[in-house]
């Protein structure tokens, strides 16, 4: 038997202590479809449930979809006219047998704390008590109350760095087809404990303690009952009531069940903590001890800028450790600033130009800096994704261009884009290959890109809103106690939503 399956949805990460706000001009410069013109997504979670859906036969009631690279929050007018768009299309589809959200689960609004849990309550009491609603997620989501009652189930993706978006959409679709054609009865628990972390200690393979976790919670799924797990590690650069990483499962009626393996691996999560918490240099420092290794490349991950978390990515700060030392070998270093983008791209190549560099769109984190050089390359931005998430679709950094100051190698970017490998280098002829230093602002991906010939890969403790510890992040809504503020919890905290 086929069903009627509405899909739709919307996709960004947003940061509340920095970044750029996100209006409607930021999801439709990367991705903002209607209707018909959703079912050409082959690639990603839409991709998944599509071909999933496509498989079964069913038949397809394409909503609206859209995404963004990650910023600050969205503004009320942007989630409004989304959220309006989206009910609008699919109050004139209903009645629907099912409705699959390709959501991310850690956006925030100006004035909306939990869109995600907005969104789905909306579409519940429209489609009423009866048709299946199921949401997929970021394992870095914030799952909410919300999002527990008003959905029938929640699936998340299993890896990070992230490369299973199209399987998540795949196993949310699949399960609606088994909710439909088998009669179960989804039954949800969430296990929080209030564990604060980045993701530096986070990658779901090898011996990270993440990696562990992920395993534990991907192993109840062998039981007979358990439809589906999910461990979460909550995006720690939102600051929201209630935020927590842990367990969610999904059972055949029977949420006795559903708790008690959520709560066992969110006591385990507890006991992790400290092993999710990094060890940090300042930029000055792991200079130093990158001076003093043999070759290259030298990684500096420079986490707190992250664009991938929400910051703008015009953090200057390790830019200024490697210009005190003027390393002998070739450092690459990426900004974005459109206003110097521009300034290089009128000078033209093999023009010197003096630029006021970094800290112009989220000024809270430092001060520009000023550079001499010579502009030896500028791009339109456009670089194609070789992996993950966005794998084979193209991205944006805009009007761009490369600065050499001595051996330092500026990218110079107008836009944030989403770091996956070393693309944007490669796109502007910089090989990581032939690099004494590179600076990686992504607190994971730099190990896909480098960690099998880097010599040496430092964490940095630089200003920004996206940083490799918690510890010292004055959360205003987020209460405590919570770790790694406070390292001693009765009872790890723990507290179950069903």
């Amino acid at each position: 038997m086929s069903y009627r399956i509405a899909v739709g949805g919307f996709f960004t990460e947003c940061n509340c202590f920095g970044g750029v706000p996100i209006d409607l001009d930021r999801f439709r410069q990367q991705e903002y479809l209607l209707g018909t013109e959703i079912l050409g997504l082959r690639s990603g979670v839409v991709g998944g449930m599509l071909d999933l859906l496509d498989m079964n036969d069913d038949q397809i009631v394409p909503l609206l979809f859209t995404s963004s690279c990650p910023g600050g929050p969205m503004t009320s007018e942007c989630y409004a006219a989304i959220k309006d768009e989206l009910i609008e299309r699919l109050s004139a589809v209903l009645p629907v047998d099912g409705i699959l959200l390709p959501l991310h689960g850690s956006a925030t609004v100006e004035d909306v704390h939990d869109p995600e849990g907005d969104l789905i309550r909306t579409i519940r009491k429209m489609a009423g008590p009866d048709i299946p609603v199921i949401a997929t997620l970021d394992l870095h989501a914030h799952v909410t109350e919300a999002m527990v009652r008003y959905s029938d189930a929640l699936v998340a993706w299993e890896t990070y760095p992230h490369a299973d978006a199209y399987t998540t959409g795949e196993r949310g679709a699949r399960l609606m087809h088994d909710i439909l054609s088998k009669g179960l009865r989804p039954t949800m628990a969430m296990a929080k404990v209030p564990v604060i972390t980045s993701g530096i200690h986070g990658s779901t393979e090898g011996d990270d303690p993440f990696a562990d976790l992920m395993r534990q919670t991907k192993e109840f799924e062998n039981q007979k009952g358990v439809l589906t797990t999910s461990l979460f590690m909550v995006h720690p650069y939102n600051d929201l009531p209630d935020m927590g990483s842990g367990c969610l499962v999904v059972t055949d009626n029977d949420e006795e069940r559903a708790i008690a393996i959520a709560s066992e691996v969110a006591a385990a999560y507890w006991e992790r903590r400290f092993d999710l918490e990094p060890q940090t240099l300042t930029a000055d420092d792991a200079v130093a001890a990158g001076l003093k290794v043999d070759g290259g490349p030298v990684v500096l991950v420079e986490t707190s800028d992250c664009c991938g978390g929400g910051a703008a990515g015009d953090s200057v700060a390790t830019l200024k450790a490697l210009l005190k030392t003027r390393p002998n070998g070739p450092a690459y270093v990426p900004v974005v600033d459109p206003e110097a983008a521009a300034l290089c791209t009128t000078a033209g190549v093999g023009k010197a130009v003096t630029l006021s560099l970094g800290h112009k769109l989220d000024s809270a984190w430092g001060e520009p800096v000023e550079v001499t050089g010579e502009v030896i390359r500028v791009s339109d931005g456009t670089f194609t994704y070789s992996g993950g998430i966005f794998e084979g679709s193209q991205g944006e950094m805009g009007q761009t261009a490369v600065l050499q100051v001595d051996s330092i190698y500026i990218l110079i970017a107008s836009l944030a884009s989403y770091d996956w490998k070393d693309e944007q280098f490669r796109s502007v002829g910089l090989d990581p290959l032939n690099a004494k230093f590179i600076i990686a602002k992504n607190p994971m991906n730099y190990r896909y890109a480098y960690g099998n010939f880097a010599k040496a890969i430092y964490i940095l403790n630089t200003p920004g809103p996206t940083p490799a510890t918690l510890r010292h992040v004055e959360f205003r809504r987020l209460q405590r106690p919570y770790f790694p503020r406070d390292e001693d919890i009765p009872g790890g905290g723990l507290w179950v939503i069903t």
